[in-house]
């Protein structure tokens, strides 16, 4: 798996809740999960943070100050670095030495899709469903999955510093 790349598990679990939305039985595998790393990668852009827990790396410059890690929530940093997290699991690290430093942390909302609030997963869901149901295009997707989504968005205004 690939930096940040959403596990397949995941993936796979989005398909079998849209297959229950569309009643689809059985195949157009290759389509369901093409969308479902879609809607995915969707739900993340728009709450901002990462859903599913898994690793990133941030490369940060290595001069003492404290610096914000890209991905959230963060659940764990690795490595030799000064590391913190604020309520909000807004992920800190301060690396010295010069130059740039290599920070490896997990971050996401829930270990699996089996874990993530129902709404989330809900909206995913849907998003799949409409998605593969609108492959032509022409029409928006359904304001009802931004509404399930919306009490997990965060949206940073300014630049934090700590």
């Amino acid at each position: 798996m690939a930096d940040g790349e959403i596990p397949s598990a995941a993936i796979a679990g989005a398909v079998a809740a849209a297959r229950g939305v569309l009643r689809l039985e059985e195949g157009e595998d290759a389509v369901l999960a093409a969308m479902a790393a879609t809607a995915l990668s969707l739900a993340e852009a728009f709450v901002g943070q990462r859903l599913i827990v898994r690793q990133f790396e941030d490369r940060v410059a290595a001069d003492g100050a404290w610096r914000r890690l890209a991905a959230e929530p963060v659940v764990a940093v690795t490595g030799d670095h000064s590391a913190d997290s604020d309520a909000d699991g807004v992920g800190w690290v301060r690396a010295s030495g010069g130059g740039l430093a290599s920070v490896t942390y997990s971050a996401g909302l829930a270990g699996s899709w089996e874990a993530l609030p129902p709404a989330i997963a809900q909206g995913c869901a849907l998003l799949v469903a409409w998605l593969f149901e609108h492959r032509e295009g022409g029409s928006a997707p359904p304001a009802a999955i931004a509404a399930l989504w919306r009490p997990w968005r965060r949206v940073r205004v300014g630049s934090a510093r700590r």
